[in-house]
């Protein structure tokens, strides 16, 4: 509680906090539920990441703890764009408020189009967010993937930054899995692909490679489909 109440300060005072400070706490509350749902994260490939200017991290998408395990390895302050009607839910509220990240509608057309440019344009700005395409994950909790949505894309075609492919493995795990037990996850951030490689392509096909690029990692990870 007294977490929720601190981070609920450093969304009030909007001025006081830079977006380091806000991030840096966001890692803090990160580390605490780890440490509560008995979670270790191995983080590889952050020799992957740009070290200046805006990106967007695209990955696949397996539960709860996902933006958890991506932006607790992530080395500099980074926003999330999240479901409208699960940020509502307690601790996830107070979590999008405090990295400034962006709350998309699926049920309202206007407001999603809103978003998806509005984060192009911080994205151009020197902004990095993390985008999970699949727009939900499985009820059936694995390290399978749903197929990629395009609509996202269009921020990285407003950016004309370099997106980077996020492999998550096994991240459906801590909050997935009944009873106390000891997990482990894994998240891999692999070669950007520069703007100049997808600015001719379509959203679709955009989708799609970045898609089957982290399907191939998963496979080299897991050893099989």
């Amino acid at each position: 509680l007294s977490r929720i109440r601190k981070a609920r300060r450093y969304i009030a005072e909007t001025d006081k906090y830079t977006d380091e400070d806000r991030f840096n706490f966001a890692c803090e509350i990160i580390d605490h539920m780890r440490k509560r749902s008995l979670t270790t994260t191995l983080v590889y490939g952050k020799e992957n990441l740009p070290t200046d200017g805006g990106y967007i991290l695209y990955s696949n998408h397996q539960g709860k703890y996902d933006a958890l395990g991506v932006m607790g390895g992530h080395p500099r302050p980074c926003r999330v764009l999240m479901n409208l009607k699960r940020s509502k839910m307690p601790i996830a509220n107070e979590y999008v408020a405090l990295v400034r990240g962006k709350r998309i509608d699926h049920t309202d057309i206007r407001q999603q189009v809103r978003c998806i440019t509005e984060i192009g344009a911080e994205v151009k700005a020197g902004k990095v967010y993390l985008i999970f395409p699949e727009g939900g994950y499985r009820k059936d909790q694995d390290n399978v993937m749903n197929p990629f949505r395009s609509g996202c894309i269009r921020s990285a075609l407003i950016s004309e930054r370099p997106m980077i492919p996020v492999a998550i493995v096994d991240s459906f795990k801590p909050f997935g899995i009944k009873g106390l037990k000891a997990v482990h996850t894994e998240v891999h951030y692999l070669s950007p692909i520069p703007y100049e490689e997808y600015a001719n392509l379509s959203s679709a096909a955009i989708a799609h490679m970045l898609q089957e690029r982290i399907a191939d990692h998963m496979e080299s990870v897991l050893g099989y489909p």
